[in-house]
C-alpha cells in the first residue's frame, strides 16, 4: 500500500473512532471562543498587544536568556539551556535520577516535554512518572498520544475513559459520570503524588527579570507538582520568556478564551521559585509542614533551544515562535475538527500552527506527514491571539516539501513547454496540474463541449485518478465555450457611458468565473450597471491562487506581478477594481502581502472590493435598491419567495466581506439565514483529492444538517462552497450577485 493510501485509511479510520469526540469538543472550544472574545471590548488591542511582546521578546531572546539565568540564579536557583532533547534529558535523568536518587517524578501538563519525550528517558533511567493532568494521565494509562495541545484526551469519549479505568483498576463497578471519573483519578493520583520525589511542570510564560513564571491550567495540580516535592523542575522553550512580569497580563486574558472559551482559566498561578512554602510531610500528622523546610527546596529551569533559535533566525518559521499554545487554531479548522491531531499532527505538535513547530523541530519530513491538511481557509487567522498568518508558514512548508523531495520526471518536457511555471524539475504531475489550472482552464474553454464530455468519461476519469489523484467521484467544473472577457467585448464593451456613470470599475475576471461560471460574472455587470456604474472587464491573468495552494510559491510570485501589472494602469487611472471570487479578493487584499513590494500591495489592496461588497457601498451611497432585482421579481430555479439559505466563504468572512451579501439581501426584502459552518470543507483543489475526499464530506456534513432539507433558495459566494453544496444537497447555488442582479 502506498504512503498516500495508508493516510487516507488512518484518516478513514480516526473519523470513524475519534471524530465524534474531536468534533463535538472543538466546536464546543470555537463556540466559546466567540462568546468569551464577544465580551471583551478592547479584543484586538489585547491581540495587537500580545504580538507586540512576542515579537521583541523573540526579536532579543539570546539576551533574555542571559537575563533569565541571572534573575534565576540569584533567586538560588539554576538555569540549563538545552541545545535539543537529548541534551535536555541527560541534564534531567541525571539530576533525577543520579543526584536525587529519585523512585518517582509527578508531573502536570506540558508540550515541552511531550516534545523532548522525557517520560522515557526517565523510565529507562528508572524513575516512575506520573502525569498528573487528568487528560495526560488518561493517556498515559491508555498509552496514547495526545490529540490536541490544550485537551489531549479530547478525542476520548467518557465512555471509553470508563472502561479504561476498569480495565486497568480491575473495578467491578467502575465510575461512569464526568464527576465520578474525576473523583476517582483526584484520589488516585492524589495517593501517588504523596510518594513523588521530584516535581515537573511546563511555563506558559517565564518573566527574564524576576525568573517569575506564569502557569495557566484548568486543573491545580501544576500547584501540587510545585509544592509536593523538595526539587522543582521547569521544562520550557526558550520561546516562552518575556520581559517582565507586567508582559503577562494580555496573555492571561486571552489564553483561556482563545482556547477553550473560558474568561479566566481556573487555575492561574504566578511564581518565583525556588518557592518558599514548606516542603509537606506527608507522613508526619502532627506537623506536616514543618516551618524551615521550605529552605532546602531545589529549582531547575531547563530552557529548550532543540531549534528554536535556527527558527527564529527563518524569516519565514519565526512567527512560529510567537504561538502561545492556546489551540484556537485547531478548534477553529474544519479538517481538526473531523480528525483531530492524530492526523492533523506530527511528532508533538497538531493543528494548523504545527507545521512550523515539526519542520523547526523534527525536519520537513514529518511536517510533510500532514502539511496537506492545511486547506488554506484561513478562520486560524483572526482566531489565533497572537495573529499569526499559520496559513503562510504552511505555504512556506508546503514550497520546501516540493523542492526538497523532487526529482527527474518524464512528464517535465511536456509542463515546460505547455505551463512554463517556476517550480523545479520533478514536482508532483497532481500538484503542478492543480498549480496550473488557469491554463486547463484556457484550453478547456477553447475545446468545450468536447472537453466537457471527455472530462465526464469513465475511463479518462478513472486514469485522472491514477495520475492526479482527482477523485472520480467529484464532479469536475463544465468549461464555458465563451469566456466572460469575450462575451463582454462581443456585447460591445460597457452599456453604461463614462461620462454619465457614477463609477467606474474593472470587473476581475477571475479565472473561474472567466472560463467556468461566467453566468455570474455577466449577473455583476448587470448589477453594476444597474447602479450607473461603468464597467470594464479587461482581459487580465490569474491571481495566483491555484499555485499558491501548492506551495508553489515561486509561480505564485510570477501571477501576482503578471496580475499587478495588468491592474495597476487601472488603479492609477483611479477605478475601482471589484472581484467576485473570494478566494482572489483574498489574495489581493492579504497574500500579496507577502508576493509583492509593499507599495504595490496596499495600492492595489486598497482599490480592491468583493462584489457584494461594492455593491453595498453603492447602496450605501444613494444607489436606488429598486434598481437590483427584489424578491416579488422571483429567485431563480427555485421557487422559494424571498427566504434564502446562506453560505459565506470562509475566506470572505476572515477578510471581512462575507457579512456584506447578507446585508444586500436583506436590504432589498429577502430573508437570509447564515449558515453556522465556516468552511464546508471543499478549499479549492482539496476536495477533489482522492485522499481526502471523505475527509472534504464530512467537514461539509454540517452544512447538509442545516441545510439539507431547507426550502430556501441556496446562495454561495465561493465556487468551492458551490461544488460543495451541489455536492451535499444535490442542487448547485447560485452566487449572490446572481440573486439580486436584474434579468437580462
Amino acid at each position: 500500500m502506498s504512503s498516500d493510501a495508508a493516510k487516507a485509511d488512518r484518516i478513514r479510520e480516526l473519523m470513524a473512532t475519534e471524530g465524534d469526540a474531536v468534533a463535538a469538543n472543538t466546536r464546543g472550544f470555537n463556540e466559546g471562543r466567540y462568546e468569551s472574545t464577544g465580551r471583551l471590548e478592547d479584543y484586538e488591542e489585547l491581540k495587537d498587544e500580545a504580538r507586540a511582546i512576542k515579537e521583541d521578546a523573540i526579536g532579543r531572546l539570546p539576551e533574555l536568556v542571559d537575563e533569565v539565568r541571572e534573575s534565576v540564579e540569584a533567586n538560588g536557583g539554576t538555569v540549563y539551556v538545552a541545545d535539543d532533547a537529548a541534551d535536555a534529558n541527560r541534564y534531567i535523568t541525571e539530576l533525577t535520577a543520579e543526584e536525587r536518587d529519585a523512585d518517582r517524578l509527578v508531573k502536570s501538563k506540558s508540550m515541552t516535554s511531550e516534545e523532548i519525550e522525557v517520560n522515557e528517558a526517565l523510565a529507562d533511567a528508572g524513575v516512575d512518572v506520573l502525569e498528573t493532568d487528568l487528560g495526560e494521565w488518561v493517556l498515559q494509562l491508555a498509552d496514547e498520544a495526545p490529540s490536541h495541545i490544550v485537551a489531549p484526551a479530547i478525542h476520548k469519549s467518557r465512555e471509553g475513559i470508563s472502561e479504561l479505568f476498569a480495565e486497568q483498576f480491575d473495578l467491578d463497578d467502575p465510575p461512569e459520570t464526568a464527576e465520578e471519573l474525576t473523583m476517582f483519578a483526584r484520589e488516585r493520583l492524589g495517593e501517588l503524588i504523596e510518594d513523588a520525589d521530584v516535581g515537573m511542570t511546563g511555563a506558559n510564560f517565564i518573566a527574564a527579570d524576576s525568573g517569575t513564571m506564569l502557569l495557566v491550567t484548568s486543573e491545580g495540580n501544576a500547584r501540587k507538582t510545585v509544592t509536593a516535592t523538595d526539587t522543582h523542575v521547569a521544562v520550557a522553550g526558550v520561546e516562552k520568556l518575556v520581559p517582565t512580569v507586567e508582559e503577562f497580563s494580555p496573555f492571561v486574558e486571552l489564553i483561556g478564551r482563545s482556547g477553550t472559551g473560558q474568561d479566566v482559566t481556573s487555575y492561574i498561578s504566578t511564581l518565583t521559585p525556588p518557592v518558599d512554602s514548606p516542603v509537606p510531610d506527608f507522613e508526619a500528622d502532627e506537623t506536616p509542614l514543618a516551618d524551615d523546610s521550605g529552605a532546602d527546596r531545589d529549582f531547575h529551569l531547563v530552557l529548550i533551544d532543540n531549534g528554536r533559535m535556527a527558527m527564529r533566525d527563518d524569516e519565514e518559521l519565526r512567527e512560529t515562535l510567537y504561538c502561545i499554545r492556546c489551540s484556537a487554531c485547531s478548534n477553529a479548522c474544519g479538517n481538526f475538527q473531523s480528525v483531530g491531531g492524530h492526523a492533523f499532527g506530527g511528532e508533538t505538535y497538531s493543528g494548523g500552527i504545527a507545521t512550523g513547530w515539526e519542520a523547526g523541530i523534527e525536519g520537513l519530513d514529518v511536517a510533510a506527514e500532514f502539511n496537506d491538511l492545511c486547506t488554506g481557509c484561513s478562520r486560524c487567522v483572526p482566531a489565533c491571539p497572537v495573529g499569526i498568518d499559520i496559513p503562510w508558514i504552511n505555504t512556506v512548508v508546503r514550497d520546501r516539501i516540493n523542492r526538497g523531495e523532487v526529482d527527474s520526471r518524464q512528464t517535465d518536457w511536456l509542463f515546460e513547454e505547455l505551463v512554463p511555471d517556476e517550480e523545479p524539475a520533478g514536482l508532483d504531475l497532481g500538484t503542478r496540474i492543480v498549480g496550473n489550472y488557469e491554463t486547463v482552464a484556457k484550453l478547456g474553454s477553447l475545446t468545450a463541449p468536447v472537453a466537457n464530455r471527455l472530462a465526464d468519461a469513465g475511463p479518462l476519469r478513472a486514469l485522472a485518478e491514477r495520475v492526479t489523484g482527482i477523485d472520480r467521484r467529484r464532479d469536475l467544473p463544465e468549461f464555458a465555450s465563451e469566456s466572460l472577457v469575450d462575451w463582454f467585448e462581443r456585447r460591445g464593451g460597457a452599456a453604461v457611458p463614462s461620462g454619465e456613470a457614477a463609477r467606474t470599475v474593472v470587473l476581475y475576471p477571475d479565472t473561474a468565473t472567466n472560463y467556468v461560471d461566467v453566468e455570474r460574472g455577466k449577473a455583476a455587470v448587470r448589477a453594476l450597471e444597474a447602479l450607473d456604474v461603468h464597467v470594464r472587464v479587461p482581459d487580465l491573468p490569474g491571481s495566483g491562487r491555484p499555485p499558491l495552494s501548492q506551495g508553489m510559491i515561486s509561480t505564485a510570485t510570477a501571477a501576482a506581478e503578471d496580475a499587478y501589472a495588468g491592474l495597476v494602469t487601472h488603479v492609477d487611472a483611479g477605478r475601482d477594481v471589484v472581484v467576485i471570487e473570494p478566494s482572489d479578493l483574498a489574495m489581493f487584499r492579504s497574500e500579496y502581502e507577502k508576493l509583492l513590494p509593499e507599495r504595490s500591495f496596499e495600492r492595489l489592496a486598497d482599490a480592491s472590493y468583493d462584489i457584494m461588497e461594492y455593491l453595498f457601498g453603492l447602496l450605501e451611497n444613494g444607489g436606488d435598491p429598486g434598481a437590483l432585482r427584489a424578491p416579488a421579481a422571483g429567485t431563480g430555479p427555485v421557487a422559494s419567495g424571498n427566504r434564502i439559505a446562506y453560505h459565506p466563504h470562509c475566506q470572505a468572512r476572515t477578510i471581512g466581506v462575507g457579512e456584506h451579501a447578507t446585508a444586500v439581501m436583506e436590504r432589498l426584502g429577502y430573508d437570509v439565514r447564515v449558515s453556522e459552518t465556516e468552511c464546508c470543507g471543499m478549499a479549492g483543489s482539496f476536495g477533489y483529492k482522492e485522499d481526502y475526499y471523505e475527509l472534504s464530506m464530512d467537514v461539509g456534513e454540517p452544512l447538509r444538517e442545516q441545510f439539507g432539507d431547507t426550502d430556501r433558495t441556496v446562495v454561495a459566494a465561493g465556487t468551492s462552497c458551490g461544488e460543495q453544496l451541489d455536492a451535499l444537497l444535490g442542487s448547485s447555488p447560485m452566487h449572490p450577485v446572481e440573486l439580486v442582479a436584474p434579468r437580462e
